[in-house]
């Protein structure tokens, strides 16, 4: 699998693209920049025609798609534009960087920005924030009030990225989406590494988590079996990875995954017989996308 689709709906919008001129869709619509490689305008620029056609202190969220060469350059500008206009901007809630294809840009060649915690201070009504890449990507340990949606999808999660989450504080966290990867792509971690990341940022409002893509799927999946807290979970999601028995085997053990509304278990390689089971034990199971390798022989739906 790869990602072969541009996101439809983002914080609770529906995306369409900007295509010069004045921006229609009104307030149901999110509008995502977008370049073609060939264009010779910058994101900076597109972002700036964009901007003087809308009313500012109205926007809400916006969507950044491929910018040009994303596999050679830095969306930096672009955000370091918006950190400026910040105060111009004070109903903006909403950030996607990186909503392209694997046509436009595989996921490990993305070359993501290194100012998002400059973005966050500058944004404090910032409520959820999504970025696709993790070559070159900075984050630093950060503080924030408001913020209500962490995704950051990658083909590799650097140990460093976990490591800042592991050391920062979002009391409001709704829904914590980290694409962990394959470590040909640049994942290092584990799951004590994980398990920090979730004693920091695991709120009393946290009811979606998703470690997805992961080559480590079934031990964190044998590690989650055992946590109580799993329980209070609207949403666990451990799709795009490498599950096996092994970690379905905890899964339908542990006493704490019944409860859960969806259990989404999607592109796995879990047995026949164990999948079955799963189905009875567990009424929010999805098992979708079964994969036939062996166990020697097990990859992470999206990598490069």
């Amino acid at each position: 699998m790869t990602i072969s689709e541009r996101t439809e709906v983002f914080f609770g919008k529906t995306v369409q693209d900007y295509q010069g001129g004045v921006p229609a869709g009104g307030s149901g619509v999110v509008h995502r920049l977008t370049l073609d490689y060939d264009d010779s305008r910058s994101l900076l620029e597109l972002l700036e025609e964009y901007l003087s056609k809308i009313d500012q202190g109205q926007l809400e969220a916006l969507v950044i798609g491929a910018w040009g060469e994303p596999h050679d350059n830095s969306p930096n500008e672009a955000l370091d534009r918006l950190i400026e206009l910040a105060p111009q901007l004070p109903n903006f809630k909403a950030l996607f960087v990186g909503d392209m294809t694997y046509e436009e840009c595989e996921i490990s060649w993305i070359i993501q920005g290194t100012r998002y915690n400059h973005l966050l201070q500058a944004f404090p009504r910032l409520e959820a924030l999504r970025i696709r890449g993790s070559t070159s990507l900075e984050l630093s340990p950060v503080s924030h009030a408001g913020l209500r949606e962490l995704v950051i999808e990658s083909g590799g999660l650097p140990r460093e990225i976990a490591q800042a989450l592991a050391q920062s504080e979002l009391p409001a966290l709704e829904k914590l989406e980290l694409w962990l990867g394959d470590d040909n792509y640049g994942f290092e971690g584990d799951v004590a590494l994980y398990r920090q990341v979730l004693q920091k940022l695991r709120t009393p409002a946290l009811h979606v988590l998703g470690l997805r893509d992961s080559q480590i799927a079934d031990e964190l999946a044998i590690w989650l079996a055992g946590e109580a807290w799993v329980a209070s979970l609207d949403t666990l999601d451990l799709s795009l990875g490498t599950l096996g028995d092994k970690g379905a085997q905890a899964l339908l053990a542990s006493p704490h995954t019944a409860a859960l509304k969806k259990l989404d278990l999607s592109h796995h390689y879990i047995s026949e017989a164990l999948q079955g089971k799963l189905r009875a034990a567990i009424p929010g199971v999805v098992l979708d996308d079964a994969q036939g390798a062996a166990d020697n022989d097990r990859y992470v739906a999206v990598g490069e």
